[in-house]
């Protein structure tokens, strides 16, 4: 096979990244969404790296906002559901975050009446907000 169709052959470079590299596009192979060419298992890699990097700086920024005012708890769950996807501990996390939320099923999925909810009483307080800053 060559290196275009799903078997990958490492190259006998000993370069730190390229080792890196090779590793990441085994893993792919092996775990990813069934890849057809290297180019492919590269770029879902890259995809899982961004992805990853995201979901790890919002939780942290998360637990930098635990001790200040704002959604803290609500940033890490976010951060979660973005790891989720990608790593296992994550959304074991997930899973019990979701468990101790009252109202909240354990796949996650919210209701459309409930979101509906949501989104009217948004409306309602930023228009409430902006007529009590400007039209009054």
């Amino acid at each position: 096979m060559t290196n275009d169709e799903t078997e990958y052959m490492p190259s006998d470079d000993d370069g730190l990244f390229h080792r890196i590299e090779e590793a990441a596009i085994r893993a792919e192979f092996e775990t990813g969404e069934r890849e057809e060419t290297v180019e492919e298992a590269k770029s879902h890699a890259l995809v899982r790296v961004a992805r990853m990097t995201l979901g790890f700086l919002t939780v942290i920024v998360g637990i930098i906002a635990l001790p200040l005012p704002g959604p803290g708890w609500l940033i890490i769950a976010g951060g979660l559901t973005i790891l989720s996807k990608d790593v296992a501990w994550a959304d074991r996390a997930l899973r019990y975050i979701r468990r101790r939320i009252p109202g909240i099923p354990e796949d996650g999925k919210i209701p459309r009446s409930q979101k509906i909810t949501i989104a009217v009483i948004t409306l309602a307080a930023i228009s409430v907000s902006l007529w009590w800053s400007f039209g009054r």
